[in-house]
Order: structure tokens, then C-alpha cells, then sequence
């Protein structure tokens, strides 16, 4: 069981790529088998023993807080982080979560269009043996920007496929090592202690958070790629879904 950790579910996405669900509904609450994505997530948390959650929410977010309510948090304590003013991107929903967090040591973050069946106990406690200030799920899969680690799984770079980007700001954590690319899954276990850290402020990404802090913290990637993850960001992927998740 996961003690003193908590979950943070991104909830707030304007969810472009499920058009036209998201036209009149919000992408947390798009269905899969009769359950939304918001419960699926929430229910997995507390596999997990994690009971005590935030989302963040912006895109009709009228109907995100009605389901929440309505089905009493599916069991779990469910905090709302209200973003309709502005939507801040991955790293802004979380600096404006912060006062609900603080309290926990650690806390599970992760996206609502996420399906895994990764056990998050072994993520937890790797993170915890490794005390890192971030752990990521991430795995051997083919994507279009891969974070890039050394041998001994700590971050030290991103680099984007189709541009060909790159970006190795902890690159003396490489020494004559190469690269090894990993696609992130969108899941990560995070100290509170990263508040402290951030120096940005308004719209940020989790992952330019990274690369900034990458060179001076131990932020640390956790390969789970024998293990299911499905984005269900695009209307066939809830198709897909629907045969792999019952």
C-alpha cells in the first residue's frame, strides 16, 4: 500500500484530438465500456491504496465537478483545482495545485486520457529508494519526442523525431555514455518538495520543468515497457480501449 502519497489527475485539456466528443463534453469524461476516463483513473488510484485525490479542471468543468458529486468521488476524496480563468498547461495546473499537495511527501500525477495497467507500488518505491525528485513511467515505444536518460536512468535531455531537436541540459551526467531514448507515459510520482524548485510561473509544460531542474536534481525515468498504456486521446483509441479494458 502507498502511504502519506496522494494523486494528482490532469483534467483540465481542451482535448482537440477526441473532436467531436469534446465539442460538448469535457475529454475526462469520455467513456470506455460505461465508465469514464476520471473514474477509471480514480478507481486505479486506489488499487493503489491512494484515496485522497486532485483534478484540475477547465474545459467544461461544470461537468467534471457534477460527475465527481454525483458519484460521491467513486469512493476517494476528491479535491477540485479550478483552472477556468486560464488553462496552464501540465507545470502551471500543478504550481496552482500546490496548497493541495503540500501535505503529502509524494504524490502520483498523471493524465486523465492515460489507460495502464503499471503497478504503481514498484514506481512508488523506486522512487523512494532512488530519492528522487521525480520518477517517470516511461517505456521502449515509438513516439515523435523521447526524454533521454544516461545509463544509470536519470534524466538529462529530450529530443524531438520529426524535428530533430535536442535539448541535453544535464549532459555532463552523460560523460561518454549516448543518449537512451524513452518515450514518457504520462505518469510520474513527483516529491513535494519540487515546489520549492520551480521557478516558472503562468502556462508551463511538466517537461520543460524537467529539463530545467534535470541538471541539478535527480529526476529519474522507471521502464515499464512489458506493462499496458493506451493514450486515449483520439476517438479510435477508445475503441482500442474498449477491448483491453473491461
Amino acid at each position: 500500500m502507498a502511504e502519506n502519497i496522494a494523486g494528482f489527475i490532469l483534467a483540465a485539456g481542451l482535448g482537440t484530438r477526441l473532436k467531436p466528443w469534446t465539442d460538448h463534453h469535457p475529454k475526462a469524461l469520455a467513456v470506455v465500456n460505461g465508465k469514464s476516463l476520471l473514474q477509471r483513473n480514480v478507481e486505479y488510484l486506489q488499487k493503489f491504496g491512494i484515496t485522497d485525490v486532485v483534478v484540475n479542471v477547465h474545459h467544461f468543468a461544470d461537468q467534471i465537478i457534477e460527475a465527481i458529486e454525483t458519484h460521491k468521488g467513486w469512493g476517494s476524496h476528491i479535491s477540485i483545482s479550478d483552472e477556468t480563468d486560464m488553462v496552464l498547461e501540465t507545470g502551471g495546473g500543478l504550481l496552482k495545485a500546490r496548497d493541495l499537495l503540500a501535505d503529502d511527501e509524494n504524490f502520483v500525477l498523471m493524465n486523465c486520457d492515460i489507460l495502464t495497467n503499471l503497478d504503481l507500488n514498484l514506481l512508488i518505491n523506486q522512487h523512494r529508494k532512488n530519492h528522487a525528485l521525480a520518477t517517470l513511467a516511461v517505456a521502449k515505444r515509438e513516439t515523435s519526442r523521447y526524454l533521454l536518460f544516461n545509463p544509470n536512468h536519470e534524466l538529462v535531455g529530450w529530443k524531438n523525431i520529426k524535428t530533430e531537436e535536442i535539448k541535453l541540459p544535464a549532459k555532463e551526467k552523460l560523460g561518454n555514455a549516448s543518449p537512451i531514448p524513452l518515450a514518457f507515459s504520462g505518469i510520474h510520482v513527483i516529491s513535494s518538495s519540487i515546489f520549492d524548485k520551480i521557478n516558472f510561473t503562468g502556462k508551463f509544460s511538466m517537461i520543460d520543468l524537467y529539463l530545467n531542474l534535470c541538471a541539478e536534481n535527480k529526476i529519474i525515468g522507471y521502464d515499464h515497457s512489458n506493462d499496458l498504456v493506451l493514450d486515449v486521446g483520439k476517438p479510435e483509441a477508445i475503441l482500442r480501449a474498449e477491448e483491453l479494458f473491461m
